[in-house]
């Protein structure tokens, strides 16, 4: 992969996008590039917790709007650009986007399509596509009023609105601002933290969210249960029972 970067070290996997002469924008071979880097992580067994990450100056400035206009079945590409957020809501192991400089467009919706967001005290979030006479199509329909409430999420949309950091901690966007420099490094302490949970209780919690983001407290109560089944009969339910009680 020429545009994004794998590495899997103790249980992490550190995926960057790697076009940084262009602030990292979008381009098919990076959408490419991106899916395939998410899918060797959800296959690997080793692979505990993912960490998305941008190299350069942005972590992904949207739609490289330089480039040549893309050839094919526009429908084909934008579905396959939607891919990324799909193989992010269903990864097993939890997501955290560590987020610097600009996270504009589609960028800003990879960051909405991870589980955790952390954001350096420089980054920038901005949806300029109503705009630009476009329309999101990462998602942020769906899980920007999730985030930040429907009327929120209608300003940022039709506006298109720079926000920083920490407006954006404040709305709700990011889960916590941390200095620039030290992003990478709280990013990857956030991971090992991840990591270090029980595999499938962290996979069904997960699912949980989603799943009771999307139906009714009767079904958010039946999954639960069913979770609960799953998970009182796995190794780690008495591994982790013992280091609690040895704490």
């Amino acid at each position: 992969m020429e545009t994004v970067e794998l590495a899997i070290d103790d249980g992490v996997a550190l995926v960057r996008l790697n076009r940084p002469d262009r602030l990292n924008a979008v381009a098919p071979e990076l959408v490419e590039d991106l899916v395939g880097a998410l899918d060797t992580a959800a296959a690997d067994s080793t692979v505990r917790a993912v960490v998305l990450a941008g190299r350069g100056r942005a972590f992904c400035a949207g739609h490289d709007l330089k480039a040549p206009a893309p050839e094919g079945d526009s429908r084909q590409r934008l579905e396959r650009l939607q891919d990324v957020t799909r193989r992010l809501r269903a990864l097993p192991q939890p997501v955290l986007a560590a987020v610097h400089g600009y996270a504009i467009g589609a960028g800003a919706e990879f960051a909405l399509g991870c589980d955790l967001v952390l954001a350096a005290d420089d980054a920038v979030f901005a949806f300029p596509e109503v705009g630009l006479g476009l329309s999101v199509t990462g998602a942020a329909s769906r899980l920007l009023p999730l985030l930040v409430g429907p009327f929120r999420a209608r300003e940022l949309l039709l506006f298109g609105d720079r926000v920083d950091a920490r407006e954006a901690e404040r709305i709700g966007l990011v889960n916590r601002v941390v200095p620039a420099g030290e992003l990478l490094e709280r990013a990857t302490e956030w991971a090992s933290r991840l990591a270090g949970q029980p595999a499938t209780a962290a996979a069904l919690a997960k699912r949980a969210v989603d799943r009771g983001l999307d139906g009714t407290l009767d079904a958010a109560l039946e999954l639960e249960v069913s979770h609960a089944l799953i998970t009182e009969h796995t190794p780690e339910v008495a591994r982790s029972a013992e280091e609690f009680r040895s704490r």
